[in-house]
């Protein structure tokens, strides 16, 4: 395993993060039991894995509990979140520290490293930056809370406006990014300020949703370039990305998708959700390689550095 230094939180972490959200929750989604997901986090730090994310949501803090009791707890990093928003109800400060609480507890430990305010877009932020993070700052100061963070809504905020806005507020320490190989707005809007600022990142979105499915690949090719928004020849083929794959090169499109995120600079830890040993240890292999040829990362980013939006959620994006 590979490790860097989140941010300014100095938390020594390693390259490779285990989602328990996405598509598997660990396994959950398709009949595991709560222990055999446990087993999976296991198997994960075994690997050299120490950074664990989770949320409410996901029903994994359980799981992940059950891993933590088998552990020194010293040994990972564990990150979860709350909503202030939701269902058109702001939650009030007492209400996020409720759910910290109740994640405390379901986790099995007394503090939680990075505690982040969930997918904030941008008509939120005011309200997490002066209702919310003044209780966080307490509960920091009680020892429940390491390292406070927020994540964006990608799915939603094509061009990272909750970022660029939270990057001026020294409160946040942490930020959840998507960013994957077309949609690589955060290379210009986010990555060189949390370098300066020693802002740690986490990433999301590095193949979830469209880089796992392929034929997808190609059928929002054949739509963007109807659109002019890619290149025509793009639209014209069943495996746009095919060029990614040679000796030399990566082993498939997926490899490709995690060493190119990997290798951004300002990139600190790369997230995936896996609910299957065999997959965990292939997305681990993958975050390990050398980057992608030069070649080819300039070839993605001269054919698809202007598009944002693209295969987060199945909607259409756009250029700038």
């Amino acid at each position: 395993m590979q490790y860097t230094t989140l941010g300014r939180t100095g938390l020594r972490v390693s390259i490779a993060g285990l989602g328990t959200g996405g598509f598997s929750r660990m396994g959950l989604k398709s009949g595991k039991t709560e222990e055999e997901s446990a087993r999976l986090v296991l198997d994960a730090v075994e690997l050299g894995v120490n950074f664990i994310d989770t949320a409410p949501p996901y029903g994994t803090e359980g799981v992940v509990g059950k891993a933590l009791k088998q552990i020194p707890r010293d040994s990972v990093v564990v990150a979860t979140k709350a909503f202030i928003h939701r269902n058109n109800e702001w939650s009030s400060p007492e209400r996020v520290v409720a759910s910290l609480d109740n994640s405390l507890r379901l986790l099995g430990t007394d503090y939680v490293d990075v505690f982040n305010l969930h997918g904030i877009e941008e008509y939120e932020y005011d309200y997490a930056l002066n209702t919310i993070a003044p209780a966080l700052l307490k509960e920091k100061e009680k020892g429940k809370i390491r390292h406070i963070g927020l994540t964006e809504n990608p799915i939603v905020d094509f061009t990272n406006a909750t970022l660029k806005r939270a990057v001026h507020d020294p409160v946040w320490e942490v930020f959840m990014v998507g960013f994957h190989m077309m949609h690589q707005g955060a290379r210009r809007d986010v990555f060189p300020i949390t370098q300066q600022k020693g802002i740690g990142t986490l990433i999301m979105f590095a193949v979830r949703s469209i880089f796992a499915d392929p034929p997808r690949v190609a059928r929002e090719m054949k739509e963007l370039a109807q659109k002019g928004l890619v290149e025509k020849w793009l639209g014209e083929t069943d495996d746009p990305l095919g060029f990614l794959v040679h000796d030399g090169g990566a082993a498939s499109m997926i490899d490709a998708a995690y060493r190119f995120v990997r290798h951004e600079p300002g990139v600190d830890v790369v997230l995936f959700g896996t609910g299957d040993a065999a997959h965990l240890r292939t997305n681990i292999a993958s975050l390990l390689k050398p980057p992608l040829p030069e070649a080819d990362r300039a070839k993605l980013s001269a054919l698809f550095g202007r598009l944002e939006g693209i295969g987060l959620d199945g909607h259409q994006g756009r250029t700038r």
